[in-house]
């Protein structure tokens, strides 16, 4: 007898035992949810039941009608086991079988990426501890892993990529981040070296999967800087199920703490989110073709009026100077999008699957500012036995800037898809598909600003920039895999993708293989490899530049000639599971090498990315990347992460000069390699939990990330280009207290389908080592033409409260 078991949404449930009630001998279920059993025909009158048992699933018991049953395939699905029982805490572990056969994957669980301490809540401060991840900015959900940066990051969630707004340039303007992790039932991140069938960019996936529910339950959460809520239920035939979510930021409270700017800010930003799944086959087997819909709406608004503003800075040895800054205007940036998506799926058979996807994107984005500065520096005696220390001894300097823009783009991107999942026996799983899009943004650009600190305003210190740039693009792809288990301790996935877009007209063919070993002699310990070319074909804000000057006025232009940026991925790794002190932990290592060549240069101002528009660099990143985690604390899972990097470019035209005494140029010569923008040699990542030992609904959380500084440059000043000029460190712990209490008690009868369960308190000291971290630098000219870099400084201590209610 042979047949396949799914879970309620159509995957496939593994290492479930499967045997005839009665009879000796039994089997497992496989990866992919197939299970073949010898049954003996019992005697007359007697009835054969076939039992099946999970963790967390309700037990199947199945009639069987021998030898009829035999040889037919069954299809078996198994619902999961709902029932709550009090005073247990259940913890979600991330050892999924593929874990192993993947390298560079992480599982997060999705109630810890919810209680973990940091700004806003956001479901991206959980990636902000895993190795290899870098983030300076607590105020950005923006992430950069391995020596890319976040253009270079593919974000799916169930199947569908995720875009991110194309205008914003300072974090302070950010809204929520697309992901909402009270919809999300599993996270898979890979920083490098992914299978072929997901995208096309160079440094990292995280692929989310939202729930399909089994029954009623919702939450409610509020904070000192939001809230949200969300639904999920099942139809009582079982056909139909429905999750839904609103959120709301407000970054008022944060944004206060900001040492750079005092002013009036009203930040809102908020979102809906609605994921459906509807069963379409018979009543006996609904799920075999299912359609899922999902709808988004998110709305971020940022005003901003600045009043006043001061910075503290080093300009030499042991030589301060403070900027006293006066503001007159204001600042409003809009981003509003609205995606939506289908997804149907139907299962031919046990072995084949077929997925056929569609998508729409609209994102409407606008940037107004009107921003006077007027500013003067001041120098500080930091002479500390003075009664004058810290006060400023000598103004100097008066300047002003004026900054004007009118930014309009509006981008809509529609894809069409179709996969396939062929497993032709147990040791092949085929994966296949095909993808269309088609791309229309239409950009309007229109700054001015210029400098005066000496009466006038020369023409060196007026900028005017005007464009009107639109682009209409198609893409193609595919890709096709293969895993082959060669046997039960190895694991090959090989397969390529191939990339057409009619703007450069450009097709790339990305081969990729991966390979996984555990030891025959300690199965608790696996080896993986992984070698693949990977292309990132560019998108709009890659082609865009802003060289050209005409009458005065500089132009930006698109480059339709750009190629794809390419990356060699080298990696190997190791991977420990081991039991200490009676609780299991994970040990993982991996060393990475990627070979990059037609890069597009950039630079980082803030979070805004300014490409070069050519492919005029090549480039490396190399590194080694470590994790432990585990139950330090007996049903509390922890981890601390290491990463060591170093990723270089090198630009072809950049040079030094070299001056004589009279500042005559006297030679030029190449730079060679420099430091990347994401050069970031040391990253250290930790999440740690604990509880009373009597009281598991008392906990304490620390979020700590450090890390080594990154190249700051002033512009106009390539001399200094990917140096150590400008470089600081950043260093952020993010502390948390919780309490939950008024636990049901799941024993006496439920009153209501929406009775409360429990609400969970929480306390958070966030920075609390009040670190004067630095975002980036404002660059201000004295009188005498000479630039200071001011640095811009994120937010300071703050006192978060937070309460979630769950239902």
């Amino acid at each position: 007898m042979t047949g396949t078991l799914r879970d309620a949404n159509g995957q496939p449930l593994e290492l479930a035992a499967v045997g005839v009630e009665g009879q000796p001998g039994g089997t497992n279920t496989t990866a992919e949810g197939d299970f073949s059993l010898q049954v003996r025909v019992p005697a007359p009158g007697q009835t054969a039941i076939l039992l099946v048992r999970r963790l967390g699933y309700l037990p199947l018991r199945v009639p069987l009608k021998l030898p009829a049953d035999a040889s037919e395939q069954l299809r078996l699905t198994m619902r999961l086991d709902v029932r709550a029982l009090s005073g247990v805490k259940v913890t979600g572990r991330s050892d999924q079988a593929d874990t192993r056969e993947q390298v560079s994957i992480t599982h997060i669980d999705p109630r810890t990426a919810k209680e973990i301490p940091s700004a806003f809540g956001d479901f991206n401060a959980i990636l902000k501890t895993l190795p290899g991840v870098i983030s300076n900015n607590e105020l950005s959900s923006t992430y950069n892993v391995r020596g890319g940066n976040y253009d270079e990051n593919l974000v799916y969630v169930n199947g569908f990529e995720i875009y991110r707004p194309f205008l914003v340039t300072s974090a302070q303007q950010e809204g929520l981040s697309f992901i909402n992790p009270d919809m999300v039932k599993q996270v898979e991140f890979s920083s490098g070296g992914w299978q072929p069938k997901y995208g096309d960019k160079l440094a990292s996936v995280l692929s989310i999967d939202y729930k399909t529910p089994e029954k009623f339950a919702a939450s409610l959460t509020a904070s000192l800087v939001g809230g949200a809520a969300h639904a999920e239920a099942r139809s009582a035939n079982g056909r139909v199920s429905y999750l839904a979510g609103v959120r709301y930021k407000n970054a008022q409270y944060v944004l206060r703490s900001l040492k750079q700017a005092q002013g009036g800010y009203n930040p809102t930003f908020y979102d809906a989110q609605a994921f459906v799944n509807i069963g379409l086959g018979k009543k006996d087997d609904m799920q075999r073709t299912t359609l899922g819909l999902l709808g988004v709406v998110a709305y971020n608004d940022y005003r901003f009026s600045p009043e006043t503003g001061q910075a503290t800075f080093s300009t030499g040895t042991n030589q301060f100077t403070r900027v006293f800054i006066a503001y007159d205007g204001r600042e409003r940036m809009q981003f509003d999008t609205y995606q939506s998506g289908f997804n149907l799926k139907h299962d031919f058979s046990a072995n084949l699957q077929m997925e056929l996807l569609g998508s729409a994107l609209i994102s409407r984005e606008f940037e107004y500012r009107d921003v006077e500065a007027a500013y003067r520096f001041a120098d500080i005696n930091r002479d500390p036995t003075s009664p004058d220390f810290n006060q400023t001894v000598r103004e100097r300097n008066i300047g002003s800037q004026f900054k004007h823009s009118r930014n309009h783009l509006t981008a809509q991107i529609y894809t069409a898809e179709t996969r396939g999942r062929w497993t032709p026996n147990g040791a092949h799983t085929v994966r296949w598909g095909a993808k269309i899009g088609r791309e229309k943004i239409e950009d309007t650009l229109d700054e001015y600003s210029f400098a005066d600190s000496a009466d006038f305003v020369p023409d060196t210190r007026r900028l005017r920039l005007r464009s009107d740039l639109s682009l209409l693009s198609t893409r193609s792809q595919g890709f096709v895999q293969d895993t082959w288990s060669l046997d039960s301790l190895r694991t090959l996935t090989y397969g390529a993708r191939a990339h057409y877009w009619t703007t450069n007209g450009q097709l790339v063919i990305s081969p990729r293989v991966q390979y996984s070993q555990i030891s025959r002699s300690h199965p608790n310990r696996s080896f993986k490899a992984a070698v693949g070319v990977y292309y990132q074909p560019p998108f709009y804000r890659e082609l865009r530049d802003q060289q050209t000057i005409h009458l005065g006025v500089q132009q930006a232009y698109l480059n339709p000639e750009l190629r794809a940026q390419k990356s060699y991925h080298f990696i190997v790794g190791k991977e420990i599971s081991f039991q200490q002190f009676g609780r299991p932990f994970k040990f993982s290592a991996e060393a990475y090498y990627k070979y990059l060549t037609d890069v597009v240069p950039y630079d980082v101002d803030n979070v805004r990315l300014r490409y070069f528009a050519k492919n005029n660099a090549k480039a490396y990143a190399a590194g080694f990347d470590t994790r432990l985690s585990g139950e330090f604390v007996k049903g509390a899972e922890s981890w601390f992460s290491l990463g060591v990097l170093t990723t270089r470019e090198d630009v072809n035209g950049d040079s030094i000069s070299s001056f004589d005494a009279n500042g005559k140029e006297i030679s030029r010569r190449p730079k060679g390699f420099i430091r990347r923008p994401q050069d970031q040699r040391l990253n250290v990542g930790v999440f740690f939990q604990d509880h009373l030992p009597n009281n598991p609904s008392v906990r304490g959380y620390v979020n700590l990330v450090f890390g080594t500084g990154l190249p700051f440059s002033p512009p106009n000043q390539p001399d200094l280009r990917g140096t150590n000029a400008l470089e600081r460190s950043y260093k952020r712990v993010d502390l948390g207290f919780s309490k939950v209490i008024g636990l049901k008690n799941t024993d006496a009868p439920k009153a209501h389908f929406y009775s409360f369960e429990s609400l969970w308190l929480g306390l958070e000291i966030l920075n609390v080592l009040a670190a004067n971290n630095v975002a980036g630098y404002s660059y201000l000219q004295d009188v005498n033409g000479v630039t200071y870099s001011v640095p811009s400084y994120l937010s300071q201590r703050l006192v978060n409260l937070r309460l979630i209610a769950r239902f």
